[in-house]
């Protein structure tokens, strides 16, 4: 069995790497560092390390004043309650402003699993990428989370980092390079292929499926588009153009996320016809259950995505 690991544990580790390499690096909570990963990093630098308490709002407007002050503040949270809940803090005081603060969502999605509807963030990913300088990428397993972690880190820009609760398969490798703004290739298919493209953990659905749809001679090309915001434009435009059968899969709502960023890259700049089918969750709620049962419901596991890529073929 595959080694199951968490992409906010991923953060976890990450955010102690970057801390070791960078002072100047703080993290901030709102009293869920256990949960988001901040627990190592309370122990290790206590006096970079800020417990606002149960007040959102005022964890990202104090994360904004330490920016103000040339700080690298990790603002940690369930997605559901930031950005769910300040929304309004982090467009004013953070974007508005330009201020290099990073707004890690933890508990994302439909695999929170049993806490249900209230907690499972599934429009997050179109609340953030809405807002002007803000960056939103979303690692696809432990090793990308604690890259991207890294990386945002030295970077100047706002930006929105989408964690999820569950374990899940880790489909990358330390050797793998991660850049913010660039496209992975986890598949390759063949000539007349069809291109899923996906982000977070979702992505081992659409490894799987394409396994098993590879028996049945179909060839799939496997994209983890792990930054929806910027696009890596060149990428999605060149395979889309080859194929003209995009599938894109993602564990949040279809309006306003990766589907629909794509959705609206091609409609504007791919200049042949082509074929498109966005996977998420369609104009619901989600509700308690396992991530399993869940992914079943919302037809958002292998066995549709294998479904989807024959009709696409049609």
């Amino acid at each position: 069995m595959k080694e199951l690991k968490a992409t906010r544990e991923g953060f976890g580790e990450g955010l102690l790497l970057a801390a070791k390499q960078n002072t100047a690096i703080w993290a901030l909570t709102a009293d869920l560092a256990s949960s988001t990963g901040l627990l190592e990093f309370s122990k290790e630098y206590p006096e970079r390390f800020v417990e606002v308490g149960v007040a959102e709002q005022n964890l990202v407007t104090v994360a904004s004043g330490l920016a103000a002050t040339g700080k690298i503040p990790f603002a940690t949270s369930f997605a559901v309650f930031s950005p769910g809940r300040n929304w309004e803090q982090i467009r004013t005081t953070i974007c508005y402003n330009n201020q290099s603060v990073k707004i890690i969502g933890s508990h994302a999605g439909l695999g929170v699993g049993e806490d249900g509807a209230t907690h499972q963030a599934l429009e997050d990913v179109a609340l953030m990428r809405v807002l002007p300088n803000m960056d939103v990428i979303v690692p696809c397993d432990f090793i990308q989370a604690k890259k991207a972690t890294i990386a945002i880190s030295k970077t100047k820009k706002p930006t929105y980092l989408r964690l999820t609760r569950q374990k899940s398969q880790i489909i990358t490798k330390e050797t793998d390079k991660f850049e913010i703004g660039k496209a992975q290739i986890l598949r390759k298919g063949q000539k007349d292929t069809v291109i899923i493209i996906g982000c977070g953990p979702l992505l081992a659905e659409a490894l799987i499926a394409a396994e098993e749809l590879k028996k049945e001679k179909i060839s799939c090309t496997i994209i983890n588009l792990h930054t929806i915001k910027p696009l890596d434009e060149q990428t999605i435009l060149t395979l889309a153009k080859k194929t003209g059968k995009i599938i894109t899969i993602e564990d949040h709502q279809i309006v306003g996320g990766l589907g629909s960023a794509i959705s609206e890259l091609l409609s504007e700049k791919l200049n042949v016809k082509y074929k498109m089918k966005i996977m998420g969750v369609e104009n619901k709620f989600g509700e308690s259950g396992t991530p399993e049962e869940l992914y079943e419901k919302y037809k958002l596991n292998s066995k549709y995505i294998k479904q989807e890529v024959k009709k696409i073929l049609k």
